[in-house]
């Protein structure tokens, strides 16, 4: 019996688009109504999300077993806090703020088992082999992992080629509001320099046989990098969905015009 098929990235591998939502709120109760929707993924923040590992085990246990297969981000790609995220039955990361190969390589040996990585030898304790329920999920754990690394700086894009080679490596994600800021233009991540920047990152994440990722809660913008070619895309947030749809009754009941549109990212 071996460990959970991922289907996040069998359906990378067979080249099907992926479709997906941040889910940031922190909340099981949350990601299991999200999960209702018909989104291939979700992401579970913990870089900006007020996440911790009990929430986030929390999380990804309300989608065992759903549609929406659970994407976590955590706050940086420590080994240590990885190896955690692993036996709770996490298979698939998107880690921020990737900007060398070697950063890559080291992600990669954190999520496997020894000899081709580091990954501590204790599932037996966890979700991630049903409670040591699973007889072969150390021989077969590795090749059900699947890692997306976040280059969202001018440092990061110098050296994109590289990251993207690096053996272990099955996407890139291109994160638009911090390459935004780093290049200059905060809180502009639809400025011209910037779009151009992705476009290109993509044509150099395709070249080296890897998917490309990115994420915008506008629409017009989405629709702009699928047409770049993105091969997994988030589209909004539970958090701006939220305030979006409560903010939206209270002005349709009182007759008030939307207002202009403003914020920290996203």
């Amino acid at each position: 019996m071996p460990a959970p098929k991922n289907p996040f990235k069998a359906a990378l591998g067979r080249g099907e688009f992926q479709l997906g939502l941040w889910a940031a709120l922190g909340s099981a109760y949350a990601v299991e109504i999200l999960a209702g929707s018909g989104y291939d993924w979700l992401l579970i923040d913990g870089e900006h999300g007020p996440n911790d590992m009990p929430r986030i085990g929390a999380q990804i246990g309300a989608l065992r077993g759903r549609g929406s297969h659970p994407i976590v981000r955590p706050p940086m790609g420590e080994a240590w806090y990885l190896k955690q995220l692993l036996d709770q039955g996490a298979q698939t990361f998107l880690v921020p703020m990737v900007e060398t190969a070697e950063e890559a390589r080291a992600l990669v040996r954190a999520v496997r088992y020894p000899p081709d990585g580091i990954r501590g030898v204790g599932a037996g304790l966890g979700r991630s082999s049903d409670f040591n329920r699973i007889p072969d999920y150390l021989a077969t754990a590795n090749a059900e992992i699947c890692l997306l690394v976040q280059v969202e700086t001018c440092r990061g894009m110098n050296n994109l080629d590289e990251i993207a080679a690096v053996d272990g490596v099955d996407g890139v994600f291109i994160g638009p509001s911090d390459l935004a800021a780093d290049m200059g233009h905060l809180g502009q991540p639809g400025a011209a320099p910037v779009q151009a920047a992705i476009e290109d990152a993509f044509r150099r994440i395709a070249a080296k046989g890897k998917a490309r990722g990115s994420m915008s809660v506008a629409l017009d913008q989405a629709r702009a990098y699928r047409a770049m070619g993105a091969d997994f895309l988030a589209i909004g947030t539970d958090v701006s969905c939220l305030t979006k749809a409560v903010d939206g009754l209270r002005r349709d009941f009182l007759g008030e015009t939307v207002p202009e549109r403003q914020g920290g990212g996203y």
